[in-house]
């Protein structure tokens, strides 16, 4: 199992007692923890120390959760971690508002300790490689190349799939909802229909297998690592 100790953890809860509890909990893990009362503050800090991971949670005076978020994900000179919300919310539209804006999972309150750590270096194991090259147990993006390798295989895919696969496995367990697909791979200069996401899905999915590419109804699609 890769070693995850040693990142560095941003806790963000307006609730003393939460953060405390967490941030004694994380600690004693042996990652360095951050911690913050609100989201303004919590940008403050992302800048200076480019935390690994962010447990953010969703409601919030100044800024909540999902603002931070949003602020975090469109900022492209920041160092992009995994954002995890820490919610008592279990409404399907707050769930779907956190990922639109960027969070990669959600933890539910109240959260026991072992759970927490579990989650926490399952989020982590999710960090982008820093060479360069996404990658699941049998399968490489090596965005430098243009290639894809599935069981030391080299695939050759059409551009707008290569770059809708690339885009799914940068982040791996990101729900990307429909239109961060279409902005990102087609432009949001280039008017094409939503069928055209689901076409190229399926062609990837045909050469792939199902194992990679999860769809999340009324959402949109994930990559799976696992």
């Amino acid at each position: 199992m890769e070693n995850t100790k040693g990142h560095t953890i941003l806790i963000v809860d307006d609730e003393p007692d939460i953060l405390e509890f967490l941030s004694y909990n994380v600690r004693k893990e042996g990652y360095k923890v951050f911690t913050a009362s609100n989201g303004i503050e919590a940008l403050r800090l992302v800048q200076q120390i480019n935390p690994s991971l962010i447990l953010l949670d969703v409601m919030m005076p100044k800024m909540d959760g999902i603002e931070t978020c949003q602020v975090i994900r469109k900022d492209l000179n920041m160092v992009q971690p995994v954002i995890a919300f820490l919610t008592a919310r279990t409404e399907d539209y707050a769930q779907i508002a956190g990922f639109e804006a960027g969070a990669d999972d959600y933890i539910n309150k109240p959260i026991r300790p072992r759970l927490l750590i579990s989650k926490i270096e399952s989020l982590l194991r999710r960090l982008k490689n820093k060479a360069g090259e996404e990658g699941a147990a049998n399968i490489l993006i090596d965005r430098d190349r243009y290639v894809v390798e599935l069981d030391g295989k080299e695939l050759q895919l059409p551009k707008k799939e290569f770059e809708l696969l690339e885009l799914l496995a940068s982040r791996p367990g990101k729900v990307f909802n429909r239109d961060q697909i279409l902005a990102v791979v087609w432009g949001n200069d280039t008017i094409v229909g939503e069928r055209t996401i689901d076409v190229h899905i399926r062609k990837l999915r045909e050469k792939l297998g199902d194992a990679y590419i999860r769809t999340i109804k009324g959402v949109g699609y994930t990559f799976n690592d696992k």
